[in-house]
Order: structure tokens, then sequence, then C-alpha cells
């Protein structure tokens, strides 16, 4: 059932936010020169996937998580991307392509292998990754592995149709701060 909720929502918000994914690209490029940020992640049962965001780092920042990352490294109209969480809009491609979910635990990268073996060893993995989540609006980053993925097991074994909606409408409002950039008050 929420499958079929990730393919009509994620279909809904690429043909509806189409001009405003546009936009964003265009102003994106003007940013960076390159607006579109492709990434390797962890995805459901270990297989990677690449992950599609816009950019809110100059081009040559390395490939670390958000919270190893530096400050400076974000543009300003980065900034206003991930402040607002406009930056997450390009993953409905991933969520309609069936790689993500538009909740589940955030995808990581192959190199966080603390917050990998945490997750293995409670399950999250047998879940699609997702955009948003219990850990996403009470503000758990990536820079906490083991509450992290406690928390995001918590979430997988209550997950509901009624929550799922829930934490939705939650990162909509604004509640929680995504992944935190060492340095910002984002």
């Amino acid at each position: 059932m929420i499958r079929s909720f990730d393919v009509f929502f994620s279909l809904l918000g690429l043909v509806l936010g189409l001009p405003v994914l546009l936009i964003l690209w265009i102003i994106g490029l003007i940013d960076t020169g390159s607006p579109i940020f492709q990434q390797q992640r962890v995805g459901r049962n270990q297989k990677p996937f690449t992950l599609v965001k816009f950019r809110t780092m100059k081009v040559d920042t390395a490939s670390v998580a958000s919270h190893l990352a530096s400050a400076d490294a974000i543009t300003p109209f980065g900034h206003f991307l991930r402040r607002t969480k406009l930056d997450e809009l390009p993953q409905l491609w991933n969520v309609l392509k069936g790689e993500m979910s538009l909740v589940g635990p955030r995808p990581c990268l192959f190199n966080q292998q603390e917050l990998i073996s945490e997750r293995d060893s409670l399950g999250v993995y047998a879940a699609r990754p997702g955009i948003t989540g219990l850990a996403q609006v009470n503000g758990i980053d990536m820079s906490a592995p083991k509450l992290l993925a406690e928390t995001d097991s918590k979430m997988l074994e209550s997950l509901t149709i009624s929550s799922y909606f829930k934490y939705i409408f939650m990162t909509i409002a604004g509640k929680g701060a995504g992944d935190r950039v060492s340095g910002t008050k984002e």
C-alpha cells in the first residue's frame, strides 16, 4: 500500500513541481555550474543506488557525510535549498524508480561503516531508504549512528499509513533540521 502512495505522490510531485524544478535547476546552474548532485548511497538490502539531489555545496567538495563537511562548502543558494528542503525534490525520481520511499531511513554513504553496522544489526536495510522519517523530524542526523539506527528501527516497526503521512506533513511544515553541516545553524 505504501509503495502505491510513493508512486502516486512522487509522480504527482514531479509533474506538478516541474516548473519549480526547472527554476531551481537554472538558478543552481548559475550558482555552481552543476545543479544536480549524484552520489552512490546504501539502498534496500545494502544495494547501491544513485541518489539525486540539487547541489548545495561547491562542486569540488569532498564526498563525506554532511556532518563532516565544511560549512564553507555550502553556497548561498545551497543554504536556501537546505533550509527549505527543496534540495530533496529530485529524489522524487528515486522514489518513482523504487530505489527510495517518501518515508524511510535516510540513505547513508558506503563509508559510514558504524551506521551501516548498527542498521544491519537492527534489520533496517529490509526497507527502502526514504526522503524523510522519524529521525529527520526529530533532528537526529548521521552524526549519532547508534541513535539514528535505533530511531530508524523504531519507525519501521511502527510505520502505518497514518504515520507515513504524519512524517511527510511534519517535514513539509519544517519540523526537523535535515542533515547538519558542521559550523552551520541549519
